[in-house]
């Protein structure tokens, strides 16, 4: 199965942690509710890279922010466009009070190429 995959990745300050996974959690029960296959918030641990860019460069993470890494699965990217446009209208999705700078995220729709 062909599969579209929309991927995250942000600069979270690390006093934001619990707010972000209870804000993530609701999240992913909306996108799950309107028929996302998989959903995934995922908080930096290894940032270990050699001669590679590691994900707190390239998210401009700062002194005390780490890193979240985060995708949500679908159908086909026309089942992606139906689904967000549902989760866009959901009440439960509230950013008042979030806990990062949404406009330091950075944001992709993937065609996926390998599925294993």
């Amino acid at each position: 199965m062909e599969t579209y995959v929309d991927g995250f990745v942000l600069p979270l300050p690390k006093d934001g942690i619990e707010k972000y996974k209870e804000m993530a959690t609701t999240a992913a029960t909306v996108w799950l509710d309107h028929g996302a296959l998989e959903y995934r918030e995922c908080l930096l641990d290894d940032a270990t890279c050699h001669d590679m860019v590691g994900f707190p460069a390239l998210a401009g993470a700062k002194e005390g922010e780490t890193v979240v890494f985060a995708y949500v699965v679908y159908k086909s990217r026309e089942d992606r466009d139906a689904v967000n446009a549902k989760v866009m209208a959901d009440p439960r999705l509230n950013c008042e009070g979030c806990p990062f700078d949404y406009k330091r995220m950075a944001y992709g729709g993937f065609k996926t190429i390998v599925s294993a």
